[in-house]
């Protein structure tokens, strides 16, 4: 391996020749899917397999040791100039998809690592960089999302491990099957020597394209409460219930949609979303008897999101009562809030300063891998500017100039990074 150091001077220009390559990869993966037609790979797939089999030898050739882990994980290993213990930064995405996806959620995370280590040159760094490609964080197969990230962080629980997919077939009776077909993977875990975690990945929404940055720091991810709420009216003839004898489902969920956005509006940083709606009986002259609909509320403090959620549900109850119908409301899916480390936070501003980007602070809405990991590593996220706004859409897209502004901020992060390790060590050794 060689050990030529690449001056700092010539990284603009090696990332501007890495955002090339990383595209045109991001683009071969693009062919690796479930459903021909559109992008679509879910938690340990044939597409998954095929993903593994195509981008392994890229991380080979950049010196990485490749293996599978038992819960479909992708890892690839670079060595440290300071032997097998020393300390492990993490840098990550996942590489499934929802139906009929881009290109670039999560794959350009995972690819983002690869792109770092080639950029190195050879140069080897006081700690050694695992690249991971999660199995599952969209939750496409099962409904339940982060499997390959909450699988490394030792979360997968009976409830976990019970959901079914479409065909009846377990979390659990998956992962068997996995591992029985894949004798030579290794554990899901974490190394002790793990110190940290960084993640890649395009904004999904407009803020930063708003604001003309390329990149963005995210500070926080968005705690998120999902619930499922059923109204229930009574069903009559279109043409014979006169309006003032009607308790129509439809009507009054409907209504109670309008003063949801009015509520979530009250509240700065709050967004609340209806997704679903089903009506029941469902025929063109039938007055709804039944809607079933959810709802998903969002905001960095916890209280915040709790407090909204409350009213919200609290102005279902009132509007269904008004109306003389019954409502219920179901909370299944409750994420804290997620604060990323600080020290790691100030890097990746360091690191884009030292780029020569400005990057702004940021709150993320969507979840992301980073959501677990945080949990268990000092962590940070960088996101990269999404053209309108748009993501989990065959029109998501990202800028070459943008991923040559990451991959150059993510080169001073790798030497920042180098000195707080340093700086780590020194004070043990004190």
């Amino acid at each position: 391996m060689s050990t030529v150091v690449v001056a700092e001077s010539n990284w603009a220009a090696i990332a501007r020749d890495g955002a090339v390559t990383l595209l045109a990869r991001c683009a071969a993966v693009a062919e690796c899917t479930d459903k021909p037609g559109e992008i679509l790979r879910t938690f340990i797939s044939p597409a998954m397999e095929e993903v593994h089999q195509r981008i392994r030898p890229w991380f080979e050739v950049a010196g990485m040791t490749v293996n599978v882990d038992r819960a479909g994980n992708l890892r690839a290993v670079y060595p440290s100039d300071s032997g097998e213990y020393a300390a492990r930064l993490l840098i990550g995405s996942h590489l499934d998809t929802v139906p009929n996806a881009g290109a670039y959620d999560g794959v350009l995370g995972v690819l983002m690592g690869l792109a770092l280590v080639d950029a190195l040159g050879g140069r080897r760094l006081p700690y050694c960089i695992e690249v991971i490609g999660f199995s599952d964080e969209e939750g496409t197969r099962f409904g339940a999302p982060f499997i390959g990230s909450r699988a490394l962080v030792n979360r997968l629980n009976d409830a976990l491990l019970g959901t079914r997919d479409a065909k009846g077939i377990t979390v659990g009776e998956a992962l068997r099957a996995f591992r029985e077909s894949h004798p030579e993977a290794i554990d899901a875990a974490l190394t002790a020597q793990t110190s940290g975690y960084l993640e890649f990945h395009i904004e999904q929404g407009p803020v930063l394209e708003s604001r003309n940055c390329a990149l963005g720091t995210v500070e926080a991810l968005a705690g998120q409460s999902r619930f499922n709420l059923v109204f229930r009216g009574c069903a009559g003839h279109a043409g014979t219930t006169p309006m003032d004898l009607r308790r129509d489902a439809l009507a009054a969920a409907a209504e109670w949609m309008g003063r949801t956005e009015a509520i979530a509006r009250g509240y700065a940083g709050l967004v609340a979303t209806v997704g679903q709606i089903a009506a029941e009986p469902g025929g063109v002259n039938v007055i709804p008897g039944v809607v079933r609909c959810s709802l998903d509320v969002r905001h960095a403090d916890d209280a915040v999101r709790k407090d909204a959620a409350r009213a919200i549900l609290g102005e279902a109850r009132m509007v269904a009562e008004r109306r003389g119908l019954s409502v219920e409301a179901e909370e299944y899916h409750s994420q804290p809030a997620v604060h990323f480390d600080p020290e790691m936070i100030s890097i990746a501003e360091i690191a884009a300063e030292r780029a020569g980007y400005a990057a702004i602070r940021m709150t993320s809405g969507a979840g992301h891998d980073a959501m677990v990991m945080a949990q268990h590593l000092p962590s940070t996220m960088i996101f990269l500017r999404s053209p309108g706004g748009v993501s989990h859409h065959p029109d998501e897209s990202v800028l070459e100039a943008d991923v040559a502004a990451a991959i150059h901020t993510g080169l001073c992060f790798l030497d920042e990074y180098a000195l707080l390790v340093k700086k780590k060590e020194s004070d043990r050794s004190a």
